[in-house]
């Protein structure tokens, strides 16, 4: 006997509730081996591939490509087991002896299991047709509305056709051996309801004169909730500084200049921030409002913000203050591609305890940046560009960058917050201060 089995959408990472159906990679009818991937969803961190714990043959697919699903929401059903398969003669004859108004067992799922199966399948417009294992022979459907069953095996698909009245006996299935699928009644649906359509087209530009209407979901609304988050919670303060970088510049072309792998700005950036923390470790914490304690993290997992065709991420690079600059240049290039391509897992996307931020990329000099939530600070970075600077009392054209820090004011005084920033500041202006706690 064969087993429907239910996978619902899994908890994909951390504080995710729902994922958006992007591109299913099985059909309904497909055979699907355990642990293969079923569907591309895009979650408010990434976009995920979701593998099956289940092989058999796929019976069900619950909602349309675009179609938001909560965490828990069924996403497929597959009948596992050889009975799953199309079935004998003697299956074909229980088909065309039964009633549409008899509880009788579908082709393809058993006697025992095709209530379950039914009652889980049965939801609100998203629910797809089952299984197309049709057991009547591969003859022209025309005979078919002389005689013998419909070819459907959905209750759905009959009540959607019952519903908009449309006579099953005179369409032509598009499925396998002319199953009549979901489609097909759709389409039908589609072709009774075109006389109405003419109103609402005329209707259209009075909708539209009113202005384009953006979802809010996805990556777009993720970042919307977190960024709101932050402003209600966190009592931020933001300082910043200008710092003369022209030395931290000539330090990194003699550490390029001898070969190997290159070491960018935002690693020494990096380097300097971890060094940071190790003096300031009040900055790499959260505050735990249940529990009404600041907690202060061992370690330091350096998010760091990268523009995307998707909108804003935040990868983590995970100990960072175990890393030296060329290790964190190549953990950014990494993260920075899988970033740009959509691949990041969720958990390159969680668990961040401090972020940088490289706004200086845009053009920009300064920002107040908004704290990544549920975290205690970020740096943010302007453009290093030529300005005229008093270097050693003589006016100079030097390379100058304009620092901010937004902290957490629960977290620390400003004491603190500025100490941070002035170390950061003058490791900048002079790397030889960073040395000391190499």
């Amino acid at each position: 006997m064969p087993q429907v089995m239910e996978f619902k959408l899994p908890d994909l990472g951390e504080g995710l509730t729902e994922a958006e159906i992007v591109r299913w990679l099985v059909a309904v009818g497909d055979v699907v081996a355990i642990d293969q991937p079923v569907v591309e969803v895009e979650t408010a961190k990434a976009m995920v591939e979701v593998p099956c714990p289940y092989g058999g043959v796929v019976t069900a697919r619950f909602g349309e490509e675009g179609t938001e699903l909560p965490v828990g929401a069924p996403l497929i059903t597959v009948a596992v087991g050889a009975a799953s398969l199309p079935q004998a003669p003697a299956a074909q004859a229980a088909e065309a002896e039964g009633s549409g108004n008899v509880p009788r067992p579908l082709i393809g799922y058993g006697e025992d299991h095709s209530r379950p199966a039914r009652r889980r399948r049965v939801r609100p417009v998203t629910a797809a047709v089952s299984a197309p294992a049709v057991a009547a022979p591969a003859a022209p459907v025309a005979s078919a509305a002389v005689a013998g069953p419909v070819p459907v095996i959905s209750p759905l698909v009959r009540k959607l056709a019952k519903d908009g009245g449309v006579d099953l006996r005179a369409l032509t299935g598009s499925g396998p051996e002319g199953l009549i699928l979901r489609a097909d009644v759709e389409a039908a649906l589609a072709a009774l309801r075109a006389p109405e359509a003419a109103p609402v087209a005329a209707a259209a530009p009075a909708v539209a004169a009113q202005g384009e209407r953006i979802p809010l979901k996805g990556v777009r609304g993720a970042v919307a909730e977190k960024l709101s988050r932050s402003r209600r919670e966190i009592p931020d303060a933001t300082c910043w500084v200008d710092a003369d970088a022209t030395e931290l510049m000539a330090a990194r072309a003699a550490m390029n200049a001898v070969g190997g792998p290159k070491i960018s700005v935002l690693a020494l950036l990096a380097r300097i921030c971890t060094a940071a923390l190790a003096r300031y470790p009040e900055l790499n914490s959260t505050v735990d409002l249940a529990a009404k304690e600041i907690v202060r993290l061992p370690s330091v997992h350096l998010g760091f913000a990268a523009q995307t065709e998707r909108g804003l991420v935040v990868p983590v690079v995970r100990d960072a203050q175990h890393r030296n600059p060329e290790s964190l240049s190549a953990e950014f290039a990494r993260l920075t591609e899988l970033a740009r391509s959509g691949k990041l897992a969720p958990a390159d996307l969680t668990g961040g305890t401090f972020t940088l931020n490289n706004y200086g990329v845009f053009g920009v000099d300064g920002s107040t940046p908004i704290i990544n939530h549920p975290e205690a600070a970020m740096l943010g970075v302007g453009r290093i560009i030529d300005k005229p600077w008093v270097h050693e009392g003589q006016l100079a054209v030097r390379k100058v960058v304009q620092l901010s820090l937004t902290f957490d004011h629960r977290v620390c005084d400003g004491g603190t917050a500025g100490g941070f920033l002035r170390y950061v500041a003058d490791c900048v202006e002079s790397p030889a201060v960073l040395l000391r706690s190499l």
